[in-house]
């Protein structure tokens, strides 16, 4: 089996020393040294994580195999206050839908299928040093590139189906971005720092979607609590704000956003 072919699937089926075997030779490929390998808990079962540095940047061990991505409204029940919290956004006119779930349909992915290979994903954004279109030449240079929409949501939600890498709610008495404790800034079940700052804006190789953050439009406009958090859901994928970032307006912003480098294996 070569290295890309891992599957989480097979990957939950090793012990500790054949995850660090795995590991080794995984950090041997890119030129960089294993410098985590522990085992958490993650939808009722073991999961190990794995972190490789290279060139001074960690990296997380994201097998992949086939997977399922994005959100299903339908198969949803948000609590009353998510419903009553909503139904406050839409009267200030805030809201995409006439009700949460249509809302939900409009941002965020559908729920599909994909087969993903394994890679290996920086454990921490960084910021753009160029426009969207220069920045996989930069990356190639470094032998990385931009990883797809689908890659970014498999890292981030590890195969959880629900609204939030942590599940389906947002604390009522916290807020999306800073620092403090909450779900937010825990490690991801892979061990990545991600979808924890709405005012971070992660781009891919998809042009139709923005990842992990909306730059703070919806808390500096007022939105409402869930609307302010929603930008940190796994599959959500703010069109709108996409449609800016690549348009005309959108030039010259590339400060304002990051990415999330790939490393193939």
């Amino acid at each position: 089996m070569s290295l890309a072919d891992l599957t989480l699937d097979q990957w939950r089926s090793f012990d500790l020393p054949a995850a660090r075997r795995f590991a080794e030779e995984a950090a041997g490929r890119v030129d960089g040294r294993v410098t985590l390998v522990e085992t958490t808990e993650h939808l009722g079962a073991p999961l190990h994580r794995v972190r490789i540095e290279r060139e001074g940047q960690q990296f997380a061990l994201i097998p992949g195999g086939p997977v399922t991505l994005g959100f299903d409204p339908d198969g949803w029940r948000p609590t009353p206050w998510q419903t009553a919290d909503y139904a406050r956004s839409l009267a200030q006119g805030f809201a995409d839908g006439p009700d949460l779930r249509a809302h939900l349909a409009r941002v965020l992915s559908p729920r599909r299928s994909a087969v993903l290979a394994t890679v290996l994903m920086a454990v921490e954004d960084e910021d753009l040093t160029e426009e969207p279109a220069d920045m996989p030449a930069v990356l190639a240079e470094r032998g990385l590139r931009m990883p797809s929409s689908d890659e970014w949501e498999h890292a981030c939600g590890a195969g959880a189906e629900t609204l939030f890498r942590w599940g389906d709610d947002c604390p009522l008495d916290g807020l999306p971005y800073g620092a403090g404790p909450g779900p937010r800034n825990e490690p991801s079940a892979f061990g990545l720092r991600i979808a924890y700052d709405t005012y971070r804006s992660e781009l891919t190789s998809d042009v139709t979607a923005v990842h992990g953050g909306d730059g703070g439009e919806s808390v500096c406009g007022g939105y409402g609590h869930l609307l302010a958090w929603l930008p940190l859901a796994t599959a959500h994928r703010n069109p709108s704000m996409a449609e800016f970032v690549y348009g005309p307006d959108g030039g010259g912003l590339c400060e304002d956003s990051s990415t999330r480098p790939v490393l193939a294996l």
